[in-house]
């Protein structure tokens, strides 16, 4: 179909299956912020969103990507690391020379390769974050600071290796906030509002841009950050996009009147083909399609003050990834690389890990859908978590239970039912009990952070 610039046309886009399908994702911060590589440890976003404590987050902020804000706050521990590391006559702005010459040594086939080890169907890449610094050789230049933008062509190369690789490709774009052109130091969550550049040369700034990564690169996403100026017309760019990239999605942060809900999703009035929450996620299934997405460690971008404690285990990482999927969501997973492109060994090993535990439970987690419930529970009070998929359920256990037999409340299953634990040689014997369905497996499981089960035909539910 051909797609107006109003609200009505566009928001008959149906969501494009890849991205249903897709359920995992990897997110790249990369930019200035990598050559200091360094915030204060101070928890997640999680943390926030339960106590409300926006003036002490900003202060000690945890993500470095946001260095350059972090920076501009009097007694911050980033202003004090800054001072005594690089000295007080450091700008910001000088990490530009140091950044264009270590990204010169990134070879982005090893992140593609990476990224398709570990099963991920997409990738995003910040091509411009807050400090307003572009990973491209952008046509439309910063008009404050002459030369502001990577010498190599990131982006391009990007998107070339991820697409080599048969990922989807796509492109994050901070159209909310631009500190080169509205320098308003964020220090409480209503400087979010604040912050934003509403002046028409930061509109047609931010609008060539975006037009710039869909006609130049095809971005398969328009992922949006914080929100965007209130006069333009994001119908307009909507509409343009869909009639170019039928099959491409838009986050729902092109918000134009920035507001954080308790949930830490954004809310906006504006089309949006699903939901980003940051370092949350629902407690239930939800209709409107929805991406979580967090850094493996508190951090987006590289820190290097963080070590193991900051970091996901691989048991938390598949946990919550298998939750997320069971509510419709996708997990947006980030890496955050040092200036040369180089990805924390820690944070690889969480991917691999990841990924070798999807190497025997994929099917359990790809092409799926929710089911009629997405939360379960054994006799042994172990979480369980259901997927479906071409007429068969799929009973993911979030731990490695005590007993060889066991039961999964709230199922009825058919007599002639095969249940089988993926990687496992043969079907399982079960039996149906008065509460549900009980199985027995072969033998102990392996050492797994989640055991998933494959019950063809799908039972019914009788929770």
């Amino acid at each position: 179909m051909r797609y107006e610039p109003t609200l009505d046309s566009v928001s008959r886009h149906p969501l494009p299956a890849w991205f249903d399908n897709a359920k995992l994702g990897i997110f790249v911060h990369w930019g200035l912020y990598s050559v200091p590589g360094w915030a204060p440890l101070s928890g997640d976003l999680g943390d926030i969103l339960v106590s409300g404590e926006w003036a002490k987050w900003f202060a000690n902020n945890p993500y470095a990507e946001w260095y350059m804000n972090s920076l501009r706050i009097d007694g911050s521990p980033t202003q004090r690391y800054h001072r005594e590391i690089f000295g007080a006559e450091h700008s910001y702005f000088d990490f530009a020379r140091d950044f264009n010459q270590a990204a010169e040594r990134w070879d982005p086939d090893s992140w593609a390769s990476l990224f398709a080890r570990v099963h991920a169907r997409y990738a995003v890449l910040t091509t411009k974050h807050h400090d307003g610094f572009t990973l491209w050789p952008t046509r439309t230049p910063n008009p404050f600071i002459p030369g502001y933008f990577a010498r190599r062509d990131l982006v391009g190369d990007f998107m070339a290796a991820i697409l080599g690789q048969g990922l989807t490709a796509a492109l994050y774009y901070s159209g909310g906030l631009d500190w080169t052109f509205n320098d308003t130091v964020i220090q409480h969550i209503v400087d979010l509002q604040t912050g934003v550049p509403q002046m028409q040369a930061y509109i047609d700034y931010a609008n060539e841009h975006w037009r710039e990564l869909i006609d130049r690169y095809h971005t398969m996403i328009l992922w949006n950050d914080i929100a965007y100026p209130a006069a333009t017309d994001v119908n307009e760019l909507f509409a343009d996009y869909f009639n170019a990239l039928p099959d491409g999605v838009v986050n729902n942060r092109f918000t134009q009147r920035f507001q954080l809900g308790a949930d830490g999703n954004i809310v906006t009035d504006n089309f949006h083909d699903f939901e980003t929450p940051e370092y949350a996620s629902y407690p239930e299934i939800r209709t409107k399609k929805w991406e979580s997405c967090r850094g493996i460690g508190a951090s987006f971008g590289y820190n290097r003050n963080e070590g193991p404690a900051q970091h996901l285990t691989v048991e938390e990482l598949v946990r919550s990834f298998v939750d997320i999927v069971s509510k419709n969501g996708n997990l947006l997973l980030n890496v955050g690389p040092m200036a040369d492109g180089t990805i924390p060994e820690i944070q690889r090993e969480r991917l691999l890990g990841l990924g070798e535990w999807l190497d025997v439970n994929g099917e359990a987690i790809f092409d799926t859908r929710p089911w009629v419930v997405a939360d379960g529970t054994t006799d042994g009070a172990i979480g369980v978590r259901f997927t479906q998929k071409d007429g068969d359920l799929y009973a993911t256990l979030l731990a490695t239970p005590a007993s060889t037999s066991f039961e999964i409340k709230g199922l009825r299953c058919a007599p002639d039912t095969e249940i089988k634990l993926l990687g496992g040689p043969q079907s399982l014997a079960w039996h149906a009990t008065d509460g549900g369905v009980a199985v027995t497996l072969s033998g102990p499981p392996p050492a797994s952070p989640a055991h998933a089960l494959r019950i063809s035909p799908a039972p019914l539910c009788q929770a």
